[in-house]
């Protein structure tokens, strides 16, 4: 599937006292990539919730940090769909330092949950084949 790639840059608040970028946040700039791949799919999450009455939400991550990222540094956040199934997507992410110095490497997978359940539920087949053909 095709690689979405969502750029970012390392603002003070994303640091510790180090100036190197705090390792929690790593996974807020992948889940950022992950809503920006879904609103390039032209879904907006609170769409999803209102119309569709489904989110989704992180089941499993693994991270492996490479190198630290730092302040102000530019990044280059990918993201691909490594495998649909009916309820759950799994990523295969990497955060990249400009132009192409690796600093992460993560998967992740998001299941589809029912809005007022809370419990899993079938993707949308519609969103399901725009997601199988990116």
């Amino acid at each position: 599937m095709t690689t979405f790639v969502w750029p970012a840059r390392v603002y003070y608040e994303d640091t510790d006292a180090g100036g190197v970028v705090y390792y929690a946040n790593y996974l807020k700039f992948l889940e950022r990539a992950r809503t920006e791949w879904l609103r390039a799919l032209g879904f907006d999450q609170r769409d999803l919730m209102r119309e569709a009455g489904i989110l989704f939400a992180v089941r499993r991550g693994e991270i492996d940090y490479l190198l630290p990222a730092r302040f102000y540094d530019e990044l280059r956040i990918e993201a691909v769909v490594a495998r649909v199934s009916k309820v759950s997507l799994t990523f295969t992410q990497r955060i990249l330092r400009e132009p192409d110095t690796p600093l992460c490497n993560a998967s992740v997978k998001v299941v589809c949950l029912d809005r007022e359940k809370f419990r899993p539920t079938a993707i949308p087949e519609r969103i399901r084949e725009l997601i199988e053909h990116a």
